[in-house]
């Protein structure tokens, strides 16, 4: 999935606009609820060697907040990496070019329910 069909998706069924909140960071967009300001994402593109991944370049990540019990059934599967910058417990980030589109709609929504609170 692309970062911008990620983008249409939280602003299509979420009214969510993204944020950028770092100019050191233009990349970095967080996703939070109108409502009570929560995060539940975080769209960022972050260099290879910085996720522990080998290459040149970039990747696409999201962060998502997931329970506790599902961050660590998905540490160390395809398509995920332990949480950039954010509680590792609480956390996960998803490559986005690694996983199907569906997947990650449904991983984006659990965490906004997830966030609700």
């Amino acid at each position: 999935m692309k970062r911008d069909n990620v983008m249409k998706y939280v602003v299509d069924k979420y009214q969510t606009q993204p944020e950028y909140l770092w100019k050191k960071y233009p990349s970095f967009a967080v996703l939070r609820h109108t409502d009570n300001r929560k995060w539940y994402g975080l769209v960022m593109t972050v260099k290879k060697n910085q996720l522990g991944l080998s290459g040149e370049g970039s990747e696409e990540i999201m962060d998502i907040k997931l329970d506790p019990k599902e961050v660590e059934l998905r540490r160390g599967m395809a398509g995920f990496l332990p949480a950039y910058h954010m509680n590792k417990n609480n956390w996960i980030s998803i490559r986005l070019g690694q996983m199907d589109s569906n997947k990650i709609r449904d991983l984006i929504d659990e965490s906004y329910q997830l966030t609700r609170k």
